[in-house]
């Protein structure tokens, strides 16, 4: 009996394994017409040495150079971390001026987002109860005011945006989308950008919760909650990696079905950007040699001709800067940004 029982177990758990694999593989398979590429609202993650002094004008000068005949139209620079309290202190950004005035100079197209996050923490509220350590608590009605004035500060100080990165953030958190109802209008008051990293979507349903129980933490959103979240801001930036995927099909096929689904629950009228790895961590969560720019990119681009070719409100979003390497650089423009019959 004993060994039917595992038998059974086995077959429940690899058969199931089986199945999304081959599914992946096939979504990752197809031809990616030439006119599905950049549309020009792709951004791209600085580094906080862009604000504290360590980056210069030779610097700027090269990054001018890298983003010329790109799609790149945003920088999410890191401009925080929020403190618990939802609070910024000014001095993590001292370089702010220069590098607003150098880029508003050298490159008068894009805009500068302030990029600022901090860990979320989740308990029972009622009881006073939150796990060790230090983070942000949404549930926390002051401590949502004072991000809102966080980012009214950012905003004055000359930011073209606010780009909000808090993680881990559950699935159905209502707290989060209280609190990107109070910033939407802030933001925008200030002739601002509301821009919100999101979560990948759950690829199977029922797969947050799952994780939820597993890991202690929701990794995935359902589609409906990004929807909703979408529909609150002006832009939504899918962070698409750290899948734990050990090949680059299963990966690309991944992000195809990543980019369909949240073309799906995106508004139109929100900039949806799928997001690229552009870093080479090897751990658990991220194989360097599966989760590639080349996979990436035509992973989106299978989705996005199966979707909504026409899209124009789409892009993507390359992870991070300070880890990029050249041949980062040469896929995303040769996949992404090279021109039909180039």
């Amino acid at each position: 009996m004993a060994k039917w029982t595992a038998l059974a177990l086995t077959v429940l758990v690899v058969l199931p394994v089986v199945g999304a694999g081959t599914a992946l593989r096939v979504s990752y398979t197809g031809e990616t017409p030439e006119d599905v590429r950049t549309r020009g609202k792709d951004a791209l993650w600085l580094g906080h040495a862009w604000l504290d002094g360590r980056r210069d004008a030779g610097d700027l000068a090269a990054l001018k150079r890298r983003l010329a005949g790109t799609g790149v139209r945003d920088l999410y620079v890191h401009t925080g971390p929020l403190e618990d309290d939802g609070t910024l202190r000014q001095d993590r950004y001292p370089r702010a001026a220069w590098f607003l005035r150098a880029v508003k100079r050298e490159l008068p197209r894009v805009r500068v987002q302030a990029w600022l996050g901090n860990v979320l923490v989740y308990g029972d509220e009622k009881a006073g109860k939150y796990p060790a350590g230090k983070g942000l608590r949404l549930a926390d009605a002051g401590s949502r005011r004072a991000v809102v004035d966080s980012a009214r500060q950012v905003l004055d100080t000359g930011f073209d945006g606010v780009h909000f990165d808090l993680e881990p953030l559950r699935s159905d958190d209502g707290d989060y989308l209280r609190l990107l109802d109070r910033l939407g209008p802030t933001v925008r008051a200030h002739g601002g950008l509301l821009s919100v990293a999101a979560h990948q979507i759950d690829p199977l349903p029922g797969m947050h919760t799952v994780s939820a129980a597993v890991r202690g933490r929701g990794k995935w959103w359902t589609q409906r909650y990004f929807g909703q979240v979408a529909r609150r801001v002006d832009q939504i930036a899918v962070m698409s990696y750290d899948t734990a995927l050990p090949l680059e099909s299963l990966y690309g096929g991944y992000v195809a079905q990543q980019t369909v689904l949240a073309l799906e629950a995106a508004p139109e009228r929100v900039d949806l950007l799928m997001g690229l790895p552009f870093y080479h961590t090897d751990d658990m969560g991220h194989h360097a040699s599966a989760e590639t720019v080349p996979a990436a990119v035509r992973g989106v681009r299978l989705g996005l001709a199966r979707e909504d070719r026409e899209r124009r409100r789409f892009g993507v979003a390359l992870y991070v800067d300070f880890a990029a390497t050249e041949n980062d650089w040469e896929a995303y423009r040769r996949d992404w940004c090279a021109p039909s019959g180039s």
